[in-house]
This record gives C-alpha cells, structure tokens and sequence, in this order.
C-alpha cells in the first residue's frame, strides 16, 4: 500500500527537492507551505508522516508536534530546522516528534528515518486495530442473548463499569463470568490498560501466592530470578480473579490488606509496594454461605461484595439458547469449512428441554460435537450426545397431598412468592444452598 508523506516548508525549492527524493523512494508526497494548508491536508489525507520545519510564516513546528498527535495520533512528525537548538529538540520529543534533524547537515538521514518512522507508525496502528476488535467483542451489545434474566444482568454491569467499584460475578460454572468481567473493563474508564486474569483454584497455595504477588530471586528453590505478580501487571488497570472461592485462608487476609490499603510485598522482600488496580472477582460458590462457615473469611467476603452480580444459568435464560446455538453453528461452520448449516425444529426442541448442567461452556462444545458429526446440511437431533437424545422431559406431576414431598413444594413456592422469586433470599430463609434450591425448584417446576 502506498505511504503518505507530508512535507511543510516555507522554503519552495528545499520542499520540491524533499518531495523529489521521497517521491523517487515511491510514496506518495503533500506538500503544504504554512501550517494552516498543513493541517486541512492531514484532515483529508490519510498522512502517516509529517516532516514539518520548524520555523514556519504562521507558527512553530515544534508546538504543532502536538496538534498533530492529538488529532492523528498514529501519524508520526520529523521536525527539520535551520539551525539546531537542543531546547528544541528536547521540547519536540516531548510534544511526540520522531524525531528532529538539522537541515543541510542530516539530508541523509532523511529517508532512513522516513522507513524507521513508517515502521512504527504502522505498529501503532496495528495496536489500535486490535485493541478495537478487542472492544468491539468484549461490548455489552454483543453479548448474545435477549431473555430478560441476561437483559437485567447486562443493564447491572453497564452501570457499575464507569466507576471503580469491586464487582463480584456469582453463578455456575460456564455462564460467561469472565466474558462480563471483560466487558466491564472494556467499558470502565480503565480501557487501554491491563486486563489480567487469574483462576485462583488452577495453582497450589505456594504457586498461586507467587502467581498474585510476585517474588524475588533466591525467594525460594526454583526462584531464579525476580518475577512480576498478577497485582502488578494489574496496575492502572483491572485484576480478574476466577474462582476466588477456592483461594486458601492464609491468601486471603494478604489480598484483603491489599485491598485496603493498595499496598502488597513481593515474596522474599521487605519493601512495600503500591498497585493501583480495579477487582472483579468471580465464583461458582455462595460465599455467603462459605463465610458462615467459616470456609471463607467474612471480611473478605464483604470487601468483595460491594457490587454483585448473579449471571443466570442456562436453564433459566431458555431464550437465549437459541441466538447462541445459531452463535456457535456459524463459527464452527466456518472452522471446519461447512456450508452454512441450519438447525431442524427437534434439535432445537431437544437444546431447549435440557437442563445443561455446564451452561454456554457445554452448549459451545455439543455444537462444535454436531457440526463434526453431520453429513448435510441440517442439524438433526440424531448428531446431538446420548443423555440430550434420550432425556426425560419432567412434567409436572402431582404430588399426593399428603406425602412429604407436597409440604415440602407448597412450603418453598411459598417462601419464593414472599421473596417476589429472590433465589438468594429464598434460600436463605429456607436455610439451604442455593444449588439445592435450584434443584427443588426444577424438580418441582416452580417458576
């Protein structure tokens, strides 16, 4: 692709020659001889390096540096002067210049730093094309889905992402916990910087503590050298940690200090050191229960819980498991070089009636299962596993009026009516886990 040069020099014959000797190494080359032709240039080219000189008839060059890096801050600026002044050069590296060269003395640096420039122009545009991509797919409109349970839960972590809040993420295994966590950094004030993630119940004690901290070399057998920690990397930005229900005791009192005071000291040193961080955790257990019984600290637990936010299971979101089954169908369509493939009434009768005990993670992996195994061009139920062939769709059966079973349902659709169908409320008054109202209320088809 042809590259864009931009020369600004009141000079006409230096300028001509400039022009000549670029045009001659195949760009194409602007010229503009003031600053005001300079910048309506760069409004209607794409331009990816300026050379401007630095004494101009209606400003200087060096203060035009930052115009041009904040209205194009991918197009890189080479500053040419008559007479080199190191408080100039100084203040035009400052202002974002490449670089700043001497006119006469340094023609033959110009094309060299032409190429080094380019260079680096396109590596910042390659950034910003990937971190766009990576906003555009961690945005809160592209989580698929339109049941109202995932309506609600989005409206909940559009809020709380402009500010800097702790969030907690709660529910079951597979149901996008870290897709949301992503989602609100991507649209936190934070965007840009670090997103790091760390799945607490993946490492040993030990592991997960250096993992987290940091350590420094000779700390331990092993620690040949200084290494960075999660809360580190984290600065400035967002620390994710999954299933922070899993994370020992004794680790749980450090990160707690470290929440408090963003203070935290590396394995093997002395010296405390700051991280400026935003947290969002997430977990599969009711860490109000864990924290009851003490296998969770309680202060943790309410330093945690600042903002929480239930994902719903699958289960419960029955009209999203259609948009994800299309969702999923074209991707794996396109990664294994299929037609676009469509989906009959009874296999999606069959997606729908199932509980899925893994959510999106286990709905994702039956569809890349039935796109492998069909031979046309429609999905039929007979390419979906076994257990999802041959369930048993529950019926609402009636219960004997006098069997422990009837007291039992009428006691809870009780308890859930009064709560106005809170689950966490629920199970709370009843005094169960919240797995265990889940499996009551399906079992007794209370909705």
């Amino acid at each position: 692709m042809l590259k864009n040069i931009l020369i600004i020099d009141d000079e006409e014959k230096l300028r001509n020659l400039l022009a000549r000797i670029i045009r001659s190494e195949g760009f194409e080359v602007f010229e503009a001889p003031d600053l005001k032709s300079g910048y309506k240039k760069l409004e209607h080219n794409d331009i990816d390096v300026v050379l401007c000189d630095v004494k101009l008839p209606d400003g200087n060059g060096v203060d035009f540096v930052q115009k041009i890096k904040t209205g194009f801050p991918t197009t890189e600026v080479i500053l040419l002067t008559a007479f080199g002044k190191i408080s100039d050069g100084v203040q035009a590296m400052k202002n974002g210049a490449f670089d700043y060269i001497v006119k006469g003395d340094d023609n033959d640096k110009i094309i060299p730093l032409l190429y080094k420039a380019l260079e680096k122009g396109q590596l910042q545009k390659k950034v910003k094309q990937l971190e766009k991509r990576i906003s555009d797919k961690y945005s809160f409109d592209n989580i698929i889905g339109k049941s109202k349970g995932l309506e609600q839960v989005i409206d909940l972590a559009r809020r709380v992402s402009k500010t800097d809040s702790t969030v907690l993420l709660t529910g079951e295994t597979g149901t996008g916990k870290e897709v949301f966590a992503q989602s609100i950094h991507e649209n936190s004030n934070r965007v840009g910087k670090s997103f790091v993630a760390l799945n607490c119940s993946t490492f040993s004690k030990e592991i997960l503590e250096s993992e987290l901290f940091g350590h420094k070399q000779g700390a331990f057998t092993g620690a040949i050298k200084d290494k960075k920690g999660f809360i580190e990397e984290a600065n400035g930005g967002t620390l994710f940690l999954d299933e922070i229900g899993e994370m020992p005791l004794e680790l749980q009192a450090k990160l707690l200090r470290v929440l408090e005071s963003s203070e935290y000291i590396q394995i093997g040193d002395t010296t405390p050191r700051k991280s400026n961080f935003r947290l969002i955790a997430a977990t599969n257990r009711d860490l109000k229960t864990e924290s009851e019984e003490h296998r969770f600290r309680s202060d943790l637990y309410f330093r945690l819980n600042i903002f929480e936010i239930k994902i719903p299971p699958l289960r419960e979101r029955i009209k999203d498991i259609e948009p994800l089954a299309y969702y999923y169908v074209k991707q794996f369509s396109e990664k294994t070089n299929k037609k676009a493939l469509s989906i009959d009434e009874g296999f999606m009768q069959k997606m729908e009636s199932y509980q899925w005990p893994g959510n999106i993670r286990e709905l994702k992996n039956v569809i890349e299962r039935s796109v492998i195994l069909v031979n046309g061009e429609v999905l039929t139920s007979d390419v979906l596993p076994y257990e999802m062939q041959h369930q048993v769709v529950k019926t609402n059966k009636s219960v004997s009026a006098f069997s422990m079973q009837s007291v039992e349902k009428l006691h809870i659709q009780k308890v859930f009516n009064y709560t106005k169908g809170n689950k966490a409320e629920t199970a709370r008054l009843l005094e169960i886990g919240i797995a265990t109202l889940y499996r009551k209320l399906d079992e007794y088809n209370i909705h």
